[in-house]
């Protein structure tokens, strides 16, 4: 399948995620601070999207949005036939067990368990399936990663590469229908970065949804799609041609 091809298939979807008029603001003690302004944007299924710009200029705000970590101030946010700006926080917690898989920039693996029981953690939290499935999935996860010898090793004990393999397995324990990563590649050197993000292509190739926070330019024209923020605003936005863009 083509890239013009894929596209057009993509297309004729209603959109995975649909933010309309999104604006967020914190309060800096008195102060009102904006971070985002009137953001309007549509992400379909299949699209492996970069979100790239200047720190401090909004991005991870967003990416939190559509994560269901944080709520607009004012807009409406709908990521995976949900309307995330009308759940309260204890829905919030259930939804994203259910359809998100999110990737940080430092992992976030609890260190008193295995890379193994780090996987199954949010398969426990949701329990769609019974253990012995579970525990099936999470060793065919760390398979899919490389980490099949690494299974009983506590984060500690293995690279920060590994530590972000094993990270991104948990975020497909419950096969979400979208992946959510803030600067997944950030805190390694250019070599395993490299083997993180093969990882995300090739995921995004068997049909995966992904968003990602990178300053990597590199990474970021590997993408499928390239949205630039400034100053909290959607500055630019574009599909990016892939030769490798094909379902496996």
């Amino acid at each position: 399948m083509s890239t013009v091809q894929h596209y057009h298939l993509i297309l004729t979807m209603l959109p995975l995620i649909k933010l309309q008029n999104v604006y967020k603001a914190y309060m800096n003690g008195q102060i009102i601070q904006p971070v985002l302004h009137d953001i309007s944007l549509e992400i379909n299924a299949g699209e492996f999207v970069a979100i790239v710009g200047p720190s401090g200029n909004g991005k991870s705000t967003l990416l939190n949005l559509l994560a269901g970590i944080d709520k607009p101030s004012q807009g409406q946010v709908h990521v995976c036939g949900s309307a995330l700006h009308k759940l309260k926080e204890e829905q919030l917690s259930v939804w994203r067990g259910a359809n998100i898989g999110i990737v940080f920039q430092f992992f976030q693996l609890l260190p008193s368990l295995s890379l193994l029981q780090n996987i199954l953690l949010p398969m426990d939290f949701v329990a769609k399936k019974p253990r012995r499935e579970r525990l099936e999935r999470a060793r065919y996860l760390l398979e899919l990663v490389g980490l099949t010898d690494q299974a009983q090793q506590l984060p500690s004990q293995v690279s920060g590469g590994q530590q972000q393999r094993a990270a991104i397995a948990r975020a497909l324990a419950n096969d979400p229908q979208l992946i959510v990563a803030d600067e997944p590649t950030g805190n390694l050197d250019a070599e395993t970065a490299d083997t993180v993000f093969e990882l995300f292509l090739k995921l995004n190739q068997q049909g995966k949804t992904l968003v990602m926070v990178t300053h990597n330019e590199t990474l970021a024209e590997s993408a499928s799609r390239r949205i630039t923020i400034h100053s909290g605003r959607i500055y630019d936005d574009q599909i990016i041609a892939r030769s490798d863009y094909v379902f496996e």
